[in-house]
């Protein structure tokens, strides 16, 4: 996944936010400060992951920029615009795939369609070309519970894809999954993002899957959260697993568990 411009698509300006919750005793609020005057840019095209310790903010950041909550300060562009506060401007897909037991895979697809009145012919039509493009036409009929978590989160994924946004943010869709599971759904993520090329913000707890998909990552500190380190990954595309044992995978990986337990 590299960048298509230098053109800034996402822009996030000092963001704070701080919560009142109840005290241990529970008859009085005390402050809890969340995020610090937190910056960032991702460009057209690129694939950001932000990683940073467990609480520390990372989906209170992202609740913000999808506009579910508003900051206390700071400003969230998209392409230049002020959309801070505005819902529906990206995508958003949580860890958890969130699929209507009741719908087939198909009409699961089609919510984000639905939503926006495209009828439901046309909107089915769009999701069944998409699923067979990303090899899931043969599961279209079927329903969530008849299938493996990973093919849910990829459904989940197509989901999200058809909502028709340029921008994707990406809370640990794959957290949940086992180690060989998460390692399939990577490569079928790179291959997914190669016909599409969105921009996408990603949050993860796993540095080496931070690196093998991205193009820049940024490290968060403890509550209340600010940006200790970006760091560019500067490694050839098509990346593979055999990535994760070479050097200059390695070094990268020192760093950032360097910035992120010290």
């Amino acid at each position: 996944m590299s960048v298509l411009s230098g053109e800034v698509h996402l822009r996030i300006e000092e963001l704070s936010k701080e919560y009142m919750i109840k005290s241990k005793q529970g008859y009085a609020y005390q402050r809890l400060p969340t995020l610090e005057n937190i910056s960032l840019e991702v460009s057209r095209g690129e694939f950001v992951s932000i990683i940073g310790p467990s609480g520390c903010g990372k989906s209170t950041l992202f609740n913000i920029i999808s506009g579910l909550e508003k900051p206390d300060a700071g400003k969230v562009f998209l392409q230049g615009r002020d959309i801070t506060g505005l819902r529906g401007k990206v995508a958003y897909m949580l860890q958890k795939d969130l699929l209507l037991p009741w719908r087939s895979i198909l009409d699961n697809c089609i919510l984000a369609l639905e939503l926006q009145n495209v009828t439901r012919s046309k909107a089915r039509q769009q999701a069944m070309d998409m699923l067979r493009e990303l090899n899931l036409g043969d599961f279209s009929a079927n329903y969530p519970a008849q299938l493996s978590g990973g093919m849910r989160q990829r459904v989940s994924f197509v989901r999200t894809m058809l909502a028709g946004k340029e921008v994707l943010l990406l809370d640990e869709p794959f957290g949940a999954l086992d180690a060989y599971t998460k390692s399939e759904m990577h490569d079928w993520l790179t291959d997914s993002f190669q016909k599409y090329r969105p921009t996408v913000l990603f949050i993860t707890h796993d540095i080496e899957e931070a690196i093998l998909l991205s193009d820049r990552i940024y490290v968060l500190t403890p509550r209340p959260a600010a940006i200790r380190l970006q760091i560019g990954v500067d490694l050839p595309h098509p990346r593979t697993r055999d990535l994760l044992v070479r050097e200059s995978f390695v070094d990268i990986k020192r760093v950032l568990l360097k910035e992120l337990f010290n």
